[in-house]
């Protein structure tokens, strides 16, 4: 099964890439071809789950190639693989242009999530981790010749990035340490597990879209609507929560690490909840959700990771449903205003049938998906902190407002004159293609029956999975509290979906990204400056000074030719004609020459040094992505 494993990675990597530099002569097979290679990497998460393998081989000096499906792999490849293929499904039949690189970004994107999910070591778990960054980037920035598309991967990819330094700030104390094991960082010294837990957090939080970062997801929506289904539910937010899992026995190790993460969850809950309350854009609100439900997970990951993992799986399946049905939306009607959207799901009822199974699970109302999971993360919560408990439980009835808001004014009678809302943000079809419907109907199954993971018996089955002791104790009573608090919730929002609050500093999304583009994108567009500066007066002076100071020393030794060797040539009266001639001749053939060539190569050299110097990120991120694609195809040709 060590091959299978292997293909699950490297298969989606390869189709994808070669859609990628196939470019425009491969947009007709493009979607055919990554359905092809979705549908068999499902099969191969399918196959690789009970059969737990694993991969060990020699990478890096100090470092293993480690890849492994243990039980919380198990759980949660198959869903990333299954949320993949049906988010691709919708895509063949909405993406139009530009086919080959969208599809080839969003395999070479599930690749990388599959590695991240994989991985054993810190080096592998890099690697998986940037790559995943990087497509993210030109996936939310895909429609390129629009700048604030541009912009908005821009942000994405900075603010995530600040979070990123802190695994590396992590591996560099694993190393410190003595391991780069993912398994071993619980072990490490004090100090050096300290500063691990920090930088993990700092890694979770920034990709899960926690506080402070939260403000990248608003920004995030200007990507293609498969692209937010995809990276909203089952990888790139995703797995900021799933790494905050893994390495739950590292935040316990520590204890303050617990504490962090607990209430880093739990206020991302309830602050991104009135976030989502405030919203007039359907996507918005779907972002500002998507937020606060992976507060539960990382709630959940420091309390109660048996049920982080299940609500992390639930909502993979209930925000890739939403998501969808407010692409088909946006497709057909040409709008995500809310307001504009009054009627939409009578309009297309199968779609609103959709996104009435979604908002219903994303409310927590019973027996629906992310009712019992949530509540699994909040007994835990409950045995941590009554308030913790408390603060949890706020943000579950603030998700049934706004999933209740949402979902009365899709459904309510199409009002008069509502074409004069749509077409706004493009040209609406008007109609929504059967490929965009059928995903859907898997998607609203999986909301409809995925909470069973945090019920008796498969609960038990997740906890043993998971391997973080048994999961708390979910009461009756707490169950009943909160499926009446989701059940008043969207009653009261679909009597009144217009009265309910929106504040000015909630709609916002709390003031971050202001304050972030003043603490954080500007601070770094500087540094970049100042390196550009840097680069231009002192390391490409330096490379416009070699061919100088060449032309120099062959001006030297021909002076030194003409004032030493030619004088010696004439005052030695025993050498005959020729071999004076000799002596010129080798000369200018040798010693000129040389120089000559000497001269040409520091051009070229010159040349060569400043041709990858482009000032653009993703290309510099290619050019690391081909070094460590090189690198990972030495290691299979090696073994």
């Amino acid at each position: 099964m060590s091959a299978a494993l292997w293909a699950l990675v490297v298969l989606p990597a390869l189709a994808g890439g070669a859609l990628l530099l196939a470019g425009r002569r491969a947009e007709r097979v493009a979607p055919a071809l990554a359905l092809t290679v979705a549908a068999l990497v499902a099969g191969l998460a399918a196959a690789v789950a009970p059969a737990r393998p694993s991969v060990d081989a020699p990478f890096l000096a100090g470092a293993r190639w480690g890849l492994a499906v243990d039980g919380l792999a198990a759980l949660v490849v198959p869903a990333v693989a299954a949320v993949a293929l049906l988010v691709l499904a919708y895509a063949a039949a909405e993406i139009r242009s530009d086919r080959s690189r969208f599809h080839g970004l969003m395999l070479v994107f599930l690749a990388a999530v599959l590695l991240t999910a994989t991985a054993t070591t810190l080096p592998v778990l890099l690697l998986g981790w940037e790559i995943m960054g990087a497509m993210s980037y030109a996936l939310i920035a895909f429609h390129w010749r629009r700048d604030d598309a541009v912009a908005a991967g821009g942000t994405a990819f900075l603010t995530t990035r600040v979070g990123d330094l802190g695994l590396y700030l992590a591996a560099g104390a694993a190393l410190a340490g003595g391991t780069l094991d993912l398994t071993g960082l619980a072990a490490l010294p004090t100090g050096w597990r300290d500063l691990a837990a920090a930088g993990v957090l700092a890694a979770g939080f920034a990709k899960a879209a926690q506080l402070p970062f939260s403000f990248w997801l608003s920004r995030a929506m200007l990507g293609p609507s498969p692209v937010s289904a995809l990276l909203h539910s089952a990888a790139m937010v995703a797995m900021g929560g799933y790494l905050l899992v893994r390495l739950h026995p590292l935040l316990v190790a520590t204890g303050w690490a617990v504490d962090v993460a607990a209430w880093g969850g739990a206020l991302t809950a309830l602050a991104l909840g009135a976030v989502a309350l405030a919203q007039s854009d359907l996507k918005q609100l779907l972002a500002a959700s998507t937020s606060a439900q992976l507060g539960y997970v990382v709630l959940g990951a420091a309390v109660a990771p048996a049920g982080a993992v299940a609500h992390l799986i639930g909502h993979a399946a209930t925000k890739a449903l939403l998501f969808l049905a407010a692409g088909a939306w946006l497709t057909a009607l040409g709008t995500r205003r809310l307001s504009a959207l009054r009627g939409a799901g009578r309009r297309h009822p199968l779609v609103g049938a959709g996104f009435a199974v979604g908002a219903l699970a994303l409310a927590g109302v019973p027996p629906l998906a992310l009712w019992a999971t949530k509540d699994e993360v909040l007994a835990g919560a409950r045995e941590r902190s009554p308030v913790l408990y408390l603060v949890g439980l706020a943000g579950a009835l603030l998700a049934a407002l706004y999933a209740g808001r949402a979902l009365a004014l899709v459904l309510r009678p199409v009002p008069p004159g509502a074409e004069a809302g749509y077409d706004t943000e493009r040209a609406g079809t008007r109609e929504v293609a059967a490929g965009q419907r059928v995903p859907l109907v898997p998607l609203a199954v999986g909301a409809a029956v995925l909470g069973a993971l945090a019920l008796p018996p498969l609960s038990g089955a997740v906890a043993g999975a998971v391997g973080a002791g048994a999961a708390p104790p979910v009461r009756g009573a707490d169950l009943a509290l909160s499926g009446l608090l989701a059940v008043a919730g969207v009653t009261l929002a679909v009597a009144a979906p217009t009265r309910l609050p929106a504040p000015a500093w909630a709609r916002d999304w709390l003031g971050l990204d202001p304050a972030a583009r003043l603490l954080v994108v500007r601070p770094t567009l500087a540094l970049a400056r100042g390196l550009a500066r840097f680069d231009d007066r002192v390391l490409d002076r330096a490379v416009h000074a070699v061919p100088g100071a060449a032309l120099g020393a062959a001006r030297g030794l021909a002076r030194f030719d003409d004032a030493v060797l030619g004088r010696g040539v004439a005052a030695v009266p025993v050498l005959t004609r020729r071999a004076a001639e000799a002596l010129a001749r080798a000369d200018d053939h040798g010693v000129d020459a040389l120089v000559r060539r000497l001269a040409r190569a520091a051009r070229r050299l010159g040349a060569l040094a400043r041709r990858p110097q482009t000032g653009l990120i993703h290309q510099y991120y290619v050019q690391v992505v081909l070094v460590l694609g090189a690198a990972v195809l030495i290691l299979l040709l090696a073994r």
